[in-house]
Formats: C-alpha cells, sequence, structure tokens
C-alpha cells in the first residue's frame, strides 16, 4: 500500500510534490522498501532547505532574486531587461515567491512536525534541533516579508486544509517572528548539540546558533527603527546584551561542495559559459574615487583603453548594454564551485550596531568605533589590514551629522556579495542614493518585489486585498518600514 507524503504549498496554490513513497504490509516486513522509506529525517530536510534557501537568495540568475541588480552593483552586457526592472518577462517574482515557500519553508515545517516522533532519549537535544529549524525558518520569513511585503502567514503552508490563504500584515509578521526568536533562544541548551553534518552551517554549534539568533533580531529590529522606534529600541538592545556574532567564523554562510553542490555564482558566471554580467559602474566609480582597497578583492583590472597598457577598475553602465571584454570582471574567488555564501555576517552586524548606536540605543560602543569596526571587518574578510585601513578610514571617517550617509554607503559597499543585506540598507538608509536607469520598466528603482502572478489566479481575492492594503502592487511601493 502507497503511503504518500505531500507537504508543498505555493501562496494560495496547493501543491502536491511527491517526496516519498514505500510499499508496505502489515503482515510481513519484506514488502518494506528501505530504500523509499515512508518519512524523510527531520535532519536530511533541515539541509534540503538550507541548500535551497541560500542558493536562490543568493543567486546571480536573471530568473530569480534580482537583488544584485536592484542594488544596481551588477550590470548585464547583451540583455538589458533585468537592469532595467523587467519582472514579467521571466516571471522573478513567481519564482522566488515559490523557492522560499515550497522548497524554503516547506521542508522546515515539516521536519518540525516529524521530530518529536524521531527516536531521541534526550530533550535537550531534541529542543536544540528543533530551534535549529525554527530559526532557520524565521531566517527565510525575514526574506520573504521583506521581499514582497504583506505575505501568507499565518495560514500559510497549510495547503491540506487552507486552499487560498489570507495575507498578513508586515509588521505584524515582524513582531511575530521577533516573539519566535525569543522562545527559539530559550529553547537552547548550549551544552548538548543540535544537528550535526545535517546543519550545513553551523553543524550543531549551539552557541553559534544564538549568536546567529541575536544578530537576525538585531536586522529585524533595526529595520523597524522608522516606523516603531520604542519596539525597534528594546529589540536591538535585547539582541545586543543576549550576544551577537564576534567574528567572521560566527556568520551565517554555507559553503558549497563544489561538486553535488555548487556555489550559484559559478553556475551563473562559469558553467554557463556566459559572458552577460559585469561589475558596474554605480559601485566601481566611487570606490575608485575613495582609493578603496576592497576594488581588488571585488573586481579584476581591465586593460583601457585596450592596448593602451593603463590597467584600472571599470565597471560597465548601468541599465545598458556593455562590453564584457572592455570593463572589470567580478573576482574569480566569488565564482568558485565551493565558494561559500554568506547571507548574515560579522561586518553587517557591526554596521547594524552602528546604525544602533546612531539612532540612540545602547549598542555598547559609540557609533563611530563600531563603524570603524564594520569597516576594518569589511576589509579583513577580504584580505586587507594594516595602513591600507586606517588610511581609508582617516579618509572616510565616520560622519555624525549625516550618519545615514556613513552607514548606508559603507554597508551597501561591504554587502557587495550579499545583495539581499545590501538592498535592505540602500531601503532603509536611502544611501547610496540610486537613481533609476531612462529605461526602467517601473518609473523607478524597485523597494519591492510585486507579487507572483499565479497567485492572481489561484488567491485572487487574497491578494489582491493585500495589494490595496499596501498602496498597490508595484515594485515601486515601499515597505512598511521604509517610511522615508
Amino acid at each position: 500500500m502507497k503511503n504518500i507524503k505531500k507537504i508543498l504549498y505555493i501562496g494560495g496554490l496547493a501543491t502536491s510534490l511527491l517526496m516519498v513513497s514505500s510499499c508496505q504490509n502489515d503482515i510481513t516486513s519484506l514488502n518494506n522498501d528501505p530504500k523509499h522509506p515512508a518519512s524523510v529525517p527531520s535532519g536530511n530536510l533541515l539541509a534540503t532547505s538550507m541548500y535551497q534557501s541560500f542558493y536562490y537568495m543568493y543567486t546571480g540568475s536573471v530568473n530569480f532574486n534580482n537583488y544584485r541588480f536592484f542594488t544596481q552593483q551588477w550590470t548585464e552586457t547583451i540583455y538589458t531587461q533585468e537592469t532595467n526592472y523587467n519582472l514579467v518577462t521571466r516571471n522573478q517574482p513567481r519564482n522566488h515567491f515559490n523557492r522560499m515557500y515550497v522548497y524554503s519553508l516547506n521542508p522546515l515545517e515539516q521536519a518540525k512536525k516529524d521530530l518529536p516522533a524521531e527516536i531521541n532519549a534526550d530533550p535537550d537535544v531534541v529542543n536544540n534541533k528543533w530551534a535549529t529549524l525554527e530559526l532557520a525558518s524565521i531566517f527565510v520569513w525575514e526574506n520573504i516579508v521583506d521581499t514582497f511585503g504583506d505575505v501568507p502567514y499565518t495560514q500559510a503552508l497549510q495547503a491540506e486544509t487552507i486552499k487560498s490563504p489570507k495575507y498578513d500584515d508586515a509588521k505584524t509578521i515582524y513582531l511575530s517572528l521577533l516573539s519566535r526568536i525569543n522562545i527559539a533562544i530559550t529553547k537552547i541548551n548550549t551544552a548538548k548539540p543540535g544537528y550535526s553534518s545535517e546543519d550545513l552551517v553551523y553543524k550543531g554549534d549551539m552557541e553559534k546558533w544564538i549568536r546567529f539568533a541575536n544578530s537576525l533580531k538585531l536586522r529585524l529590529a533595526i529595520n523597524l527603527a522608522d516606523v516603531d522606534p520604542a519596539t525597534s529600541k528594546a529589540a536591538a538592545e535585547a539582541a545586543i546584551t543576549g550576544g551577537l556574532m564576534t567574528s567572521e567564523a560566527d556568520s551565517y554562510a554555507l559553503k558549497f561542495d563544489g561538486n553535488t553542490f555548487t556555489n550559484p555564482l559559478f553556475d551563473d558566471l562559469v558553467a554557463a559559459g556566459r559572458n552577460d554580467f559585469v561589475p558596474s559602474n554605480v559601485i566601481v566609480n566611487p570606490m575608485n574615487a575613495k582609493s578603496d582597497p576592497r576594488r581588488d578583492a571585488y573586481f579584476t583590472l581591465v586593460e583601457f583603453p585596450v592596448d593602451s597598457g593603463i590597467f584600472l577598475y571599470k565597471g560597465g553602465v548601468y541599465g545598458t548594454g556593455n562590453s564584457f571584454a572592455t570593463n572589470s570582471h567580478v573576482n574569480s574567488k566569488f565564482l568558485e564551485s565551493n565558494a561559500p555564501a554568506k547571507l548574515l555576517g560579522y561586518s553587517e552586524v557591526l554596521f547594524l550596531r552602528a546604525e544602533a548606536a546612531a539612532r540612540g540605543f545602547n549598542a555598547g560602543a559609540p557609533a563611530a568605533t563600531l563603524y570603524a569596526q564594520a569597516v576594518t571587518a569589511s576589509m579583513a574578510e577580504n584580505g586587507i589590514a594594516g595602513t591600507a585601513v586606517t588610511d581609508y578610514l582617516t579618509a572616510n571617517p565616520y560622519n555624525a551629522t549625516n550618519w545615514k550617509q556613513s552607514i548606508g554607503y559603507e554597508g551597501w559597499v561591504a554587502m557587495w556579495n550579499n545583495p539581499f543585506a545590501a538592498w535592505n540598507f540602500t531601503r532603509r538608509l536611502d544611501y547610496p542614493v540610486l537613481t533609476a536607469p531612462p529605461a526602467s520598466y517601473i518609473g523607478g528603482i524597485p523597494y519591492r518585489m510585486p507579487y507572483s502572478d499565479q497567485e492572481y489566479v489561484v488567491n485572487n481575492a487574497n491578494v489582491s486585498s493585500a495589494a490595496s492594503a499596501i498602496g498597490g502592487d508595484k515594485a515601486t511601493t515601499k515597505l512598511f518600514w521604509d517610511i522615508y
């Protein structure tokens, strides 16, 4: 007899994925098929979700999140629709919506359901595993909310009973996520392990999971700062007191094995055999103006004019067609098949702390000190230390009278290879000032991604209500926390 587990949900579309099937007989175990179990271990589901979420939040593919174009740090050579924010032809909103709900959240939700039934005599280990699943899930939820705005939340992931889930208010989801982080932290016993090899990031190190939890809490809190300063301050200070990432080793990063699972930038820029992307002049030009020592870590030198003997860092003009040969390229270290993808790192946490201090929160140090530490951490992770760092900070000190410019610009540069985080900095602080390319399909720059077109087919009433509630389902509509 077949035992089929269905666990997928795509927004309002209930979609069944045949995860596993097994032939079972109540009389004899001879009919059991050990190669196709009736359920998947929760650790396997965690690993599946981590791989999917990291791959599709980090990818540079034009078919998915397009964060690298939203931040204007990459531009295109031949096809320019994506750098001009065409989000219709390739259905990027649908593709990202599905990847996050179906392939990232659903495995985690199923794992949490299955976990209590798994044999484990130590309740502390079970709690640690549950907290791991929960925190990984919250991280995906933040990405979904900060990409779309109001989204299905309380009624999501219940395809068997709810076919057309309502869309929840984004701020309400944020408050729920903060509460869930607090609960997850209380469940963790750092003296006991969690998952081992299935935890692709921290390998069951629960002290690192606590530091990640507080760092994620700080990110959420700072995003709330302009719209709910009291909640922001309380949550940020609690996160800082609770213990944040203390070094690059604490970063939420996944290292691909380079064989079965390859880094998406390798897939996009190397394995594909295409020369479609170059760094843009929007980031290269100001880094040139500041003689930023990170340029060598980010970009390649190019001889320009050709055969001139002059080598420089040169970015393609954002939003137009560009020559691949006569512009700098993405540094090959990011393109190795086993290169890591980092989604929340130590330098970002320091910039968030600097912003907290600039807003008058108790961040444990003055804003200028934390700003310098953040820039230094960004330099260090790119192999730069010593006088190059001190010279840069001397030339580019923290500006207390316009701290949004200081932190916004430097955070954006530091997040060169973490585009979703970079997008948060530019939206929240409005620095650097990004301008729409002349051929922008949306008449401006993107502050969010429109809802999946499929939702208007399978969940029309709810998605239409959500579109009205947020001020229109447009890429130029700002998120609830982006009020300036």
